[in-house]
């Protein structure tokens, strides 16, 4: 994949790109859209447990429609940002049992970054966008025995960047996306869901709102 995006002639973003916005996230500005089963938020962490049926998908392919997934978001009009979070589920067990980021604005718009609990010998590491009330989902295999992972959440305008990481430093890009109702006042933040009959503790930390690190595209030009 290629990574970047093209910069248009009047777009603007931050002087410099190591700029940290947010050190750590006020989580008084954080709201949520449907709570979980329970939490724990403290200064530094944010715990959530899952209800059991509870998911985020529309329609495509499985014919369904599942919004009510606990999500619990700020908001903002800045145009250019990164958004980290470490994500760990050491309690995660059972099949679709998930958490990560998310953009949620309403139940037919919205994306999310996550790894699936899938069996005892793999998981599957994802994006789901939605676009007007149809779903995609795309994904790669990996162990069942990574509990942890980092995300980043990056904006350019309305376009939007997933990427991953192992470590939090070096971060491998997920997805490149647009969103037809991405731009203007957006919120963003994490989620955590067990869709069939389970529960589990999702853990989320080293949150931090930081300069646009999706740099925009040096190669070709946009079209008129």
């Amino acid at each position: 994949m290629r990574d970047g995006s093209v910069l248009h002639e009047n777009d603007t973003e931050p002087e410099n790109a190591e700029e940290v916005m947010e050190e750590h996230m006020d989580f008084s500005k954080f709201k949520w859209t449907r709570e979980p089963e329970s939490c724990t938020i403290t200064d530094e962490t944010v715990e959530i447990v899952t209800k059991p049926y509870t998911d985020l998908w529309q329609r495509t392919y499985y014919h369904f429609r599942n919004d009510n997934a606990p999500v619990f978001q700020m908001e903002t009009e800045e145009k250019y940002f990164s958004f980290i979070v470490k994500t760990e589920f050491e309690e995660s067990h059972h099949r679709f049992d998930q958490c990560g980021i998310v953009m949620y604005l309403d139940s037919e718009n919205w994306l999310k970054g996550s790894i699936e609990y899938e069996n005892e010998e793999y998981q599957h590491l994802g994006s789901v966008v939605t676009n007007n009330g149809y779903s995609d989902w795309a994904t790669t295999v990996i162990g069942a025995d990574v509990k942890s992972m980092w995300y980043r959440f990056s904006r350019r305008e309305d376009d939007y960047c997933i990427e991953c990481s192992e470590d939090g430093r070096h971060f491998q890009q997920m997805r490149i996306c647009h969103m037809h109702r991405g731009d203007g006042k957006i919120q963003f933040g994490i989620y955590a869901c067990s869709p069939e009959e389970s529960s589990f503790k999702a853990v989320f930390s080293h949150m931090k709102l930081i300069a646009c690190q999706w740099k925009a595209h040096d190669g070709q030009q946009p079209d008129e």
